[in-house]
């Protein structure tokens, strides 16, 4: 029985006022899925009109206070996992081992930003006995955070945790194709105590709900993720209207594997890199760089590797029809340029694989820089890999994209991992599979973005420094 979706305003299911739906899809199986409301400028005005009556009693609040409601919200992720877990894979055909990590990370964002908040605050500046000076962060107020597809709940999480934590409302609008989780989390943030307004969900397109959300002259600040040409569109909008963004669009990542690096940790990253939400993540590094004494016995092992996942078990589909068919588009547009893979470049054409969106885990080794598929984000289960001379060599090919989002460094010269990593241009630069976790900011150089999500600088996208000084 298919079950129609509302829009979340105001702490309450609301239909949307052209009273239409959109229909979504089962990528595991191309069945179809639940409806979701599809949102207008109507449905906006009402979602910011919200938003704009509960954020200033919210700010009012001390950040003891705003941090005990982030903590229950997390409880209430917790508690609600099996039906967060349930809309997301109906919508995403995600794995069962991805679906509980996301949610656990999901609820961490909470517990992370409620933590902060009670030991983050504005600074005292010595300007003489006859001044008391000092700096506040204040909230905006009402920030638009438009979040993609390919990790639904997980990033709606990263954006609302820290704006909430500082004091700001929010209208979230999530893609239309994956919405079910993040209405159903506004619904458990209302249960576990946020006040009505503060989290608003409006569902719908782009161009239909994302575009007047982000036009609406009541919403003072922006987070995105998604693709270059979206973030461009949205830019501009920020543009001619003065207020800041937070742009995640992606990238072409590289990784980037010396000849005395621990090859078998090296080249399960690279396959970590195709099977992780079958390479529909923005930080996967999907360009393998290998120096050239190891570059075949490095290809070896990562195509041996590839072709041991299964769909369905070790990796799932591609969750929209439109990224699907761009992978697809691929792997035509490369072989027309006479570049054939050495293992994959197909979806599936039997078993059950083949009722879904999957796409086979592909490896092009030795590829030309300049070919399309070496500079292109393919969003998709496929790896490219180019030989390198030395030090100076790899840093070119790293630094040869018009992205800049991540990078891996696998070396077993420290120092020559650590110079590599300070000279690539990279937001995040793991070295020897170095951590990266809630704590460490995220976000890109060049064409990849700007601003940071995670850790305490996320807390400062959503804050504005006030300083105030009195004469004494």
């Amino acid at each position: 029985m298919t079950v129609r979706h509302d829009h979340w305003i105001g702490g309450r299911a609301t239909e949307p006022v052209s009273g239409a739906y959109l229909p979504t899809l089962d990528p595991a199986t191309r069945r179809p899925g639940d409806e979701i409301a599809a949102g207008s400028q109507a449905d906006v005005e009402r979602s910011v009109a919200a938003a704009a009556a509960a954020w200033p009693e919210w700010a009012r609040r001390s950040g003891a206070e705003r941090s005990e409601v982030l903590h229950r919200i997390a409880d209430a992720i917790e508690d609600g996992a099996d039906e967060l877990r349930e809309l997301e894979r109906a919508c995403t055909g995600k794995l069962p081992g991805q679906l509980r990590t996301e949610i656990d990370m999901s609820a961490a964002y909470f517990r992370y930003y409620a933590g902060v908040l009670r030991a983050h605050h504005g600074r005292t500046i010595d300007q003489g006995g006859r001044n008391h000076t000092y700096t506040r962060l204040e909230p905006y107020g009402v920030i638009a955070a438009i979040t993609p597809w390919n990790l639904p709940l997980n990033q709606a999480c990263r954006a609302l945790a820290p704006a909430l934590a500082a004091g700001n409302a929010v209208v979230a609008k999530p893609s239309e194709l994956t919405s079910t989780s993040t209405l159903c989390l506004a619904r458990l943030a209302s249960a576990a105590g946020l006040p009505d307004g503060l989290l608003n969900v409006v569902t719908g397109t782009g161009p239909e709900a994302g575009t007047p959300l982000a036009a609406h002259p009541a919403v003072r600040r922006i987070t995105f993720t998604g693709s270059v040409p979206t973030g461009r569109h949205l830019a501009r909008i920020a543009a001619d209207r003065l207020v800041p963004m937070t742009l995640e669009l992606g990238g072409k990542s590289p990784i980037v594997v010396f000849a005395d690096a621990d090859l078998d940790r090296a080249v399960a990253a690279a396959v970590a890199a195709v099977a992780t939400n079958a390479g529909q993540v923005c930080s996967a590094t999907t360009r393998l760089l290998v120096e050239s004494p190891a570059h075949d016995e490095v290809v070896a092992a990562v195509v041996e590797a590839v072709e041991r996942l299964r769909p369905g078990v070790d990796f799932g589909p591609i969750i929209t029809e439109a990224q699907f068919r761009k992978v697809l588009d691929h792997f035509a547009d490369a072989a027309a340029a006479g570049v054939l893979p050495v293992t994959g470049g197909s979806a599936y054409d039997d078993g059950p694989a083949a009722q879904g969106q999957y796409v086979r885990p592909t490896v092009y080794a030795a590829v030309p820089p300049d070919l399309r598929i070496a500079r292109e984000e393919i969003f998709g289960p496929v790896l490219v890999t180019m030989p390198f001379a030395d030090e100076a060599e790899a840093l070119a090919l790293a630094n040869d994209t018009d992205y800049g989002l991540v990078a891996g460094v696998w070396s077993g010269d420290v120092g020559r991992g650590l110079r590599l990593a300070e000279r690539i241009d990279a937001g995040q630069v793991a070295v020897n599979g170095g951590a990266l976790t809630i704590e460490t900011p995220f976000g890109g150089f060049k064409s990849s973005g700007y601003g940071r999500e995670k850790g305490i600088e996320a807390l400062h996208e959503y804050a504005q420094i006030k300083t105030i000084s009195l004469s004494l």
